[in-house]
């Protein structure tokens, strides 16, 4: 192993086990650092050169898959953030290289979210059935628009996780960051309604259930499946955009902006570290100001 292979695995882990990052973080730095190395062929950190990292760049913005897809620009970004980052850890075991400071981030165009509305919450929402199975989508369609939770972290929660005689449960998010989220009264009744016909001794809150008749409790809901159950009612309710349980999540953080609620409160909400992530939805929101504009604009000159 050389001598920057060596620093990149110390690297690795200090980001799982002093910064608390996922695996999953930990297994795409690795990727990136990975090839960076292979595309560079430096084997010591004082090798690296702003020169390296500038062929780097080009080879990223350039490179294709089979299918001449090019890779997006927030993607080549994520390497350079895990250059950068690995370059800072450097500066502070006194390893000699380049400094972070040498190196931008690439300009990223505003981000286009695209949301549902409303109204397709509403239509998609409108579940008659009351097999368990139905109860148990309806309950995770109310929790989503009404939390603003990650699909991960949902499909974490236990049953113990939410004590529905208050409105308000703790939820840990990414990073193992800790926060509070508030229910509606339409995601309480919900999930009462659901918990209710619960008979199984299933630990999870959101499991799947066999085809059986009555169905049988089985395992925890995966990520996957909850998509599937969104992309689901989404069709039924007849939205033809790709609508996702983060799109749920679009939703939610856009209605507390459009009523009145502060940035920063939502950014606390979502659990975003950083309020520049948040800040992604005043584009949507501003569209509330063209109905502004026309509604009290120019009225002294008759219109």
């Amino acid at each position: 192993m050389t001598h920057i292979e060596q620093l990149i695995k110390d690297y690795l882990d200090y980001l799982e086990i002093e910064k608390n990052r996922s695996i999953k973080t930990r297994d795409n730095y690795e990727r990136y650092l990975e090839r960076f190395l292979v595309f560079s062929k430096i084997i010591t950190p004082e090798g690296i050169t702003q020169e390296h990292v500038r062929q780097f760049r080009l080879w990223l913005n350039r490179v294709a898959d089979e299918h001449g897809k090019t890779l997006k620009r927030n993607t080549q970004n994520y390497y350079v953030i895990a250059l950068r980052n690995f370059l800072k850890y450097c500066a502070k075991r006194d390893v000699k290289t380049l400094s972070a400071d040498k190196i931008e981030l690439g300009k990223m165009p505003d981000r286009d979210i695209d949301i549902i509305d409303a109204k397709d919450l509403e239509r998609m929402t409108s579940i008659k059935e009351t097999d368990i199975k139905s109860l148990r989508d309806k309950a995770i369609l109310e929790l989503l628009f009404s939390t603003g939770l990650r699909v991960s972290e949902l499909c974490a929660l236990n049953r113990d996780s939410i004590d529905l005689t208050r409105d308000e449960f703790s939820v840990r998010g990414k990073g193992g960051k800790v926060r509070v989220v508030f229910l509606s009264s339409t995601a309480r009744d919900a999930l009462k309604e659901y918990k209710g016909r619960r008979d199984d001794i299933e630990d999870s809150l959101f499991i799947s259930f066999t085809h059986s008749d009555p169905p049988r409790a089985r395992h925890r809901l995966t990520t996957r499946s909850v998509q599937r159950i969104v992309h689901h009612y989404a069709v039924k309710a007849g939205i033809a955009k790709q609508t996702t349980p983060h799109k749920l999540r679009h939703l939610f953080a856009t209605d507390l902006l459009m009523n009145g609620a502060d940035l920063r409160s939502v950014q606390m909400l979502l659990g975003h570290a950083n309020i520049s992530t948040t800040q992604v939805y005043t584009h949507i929101t501003n569209k509330e100001l063209k109905e502004i504009h026309r509604a009290f604009h120019g009225k002294r000159r008759g219109g």
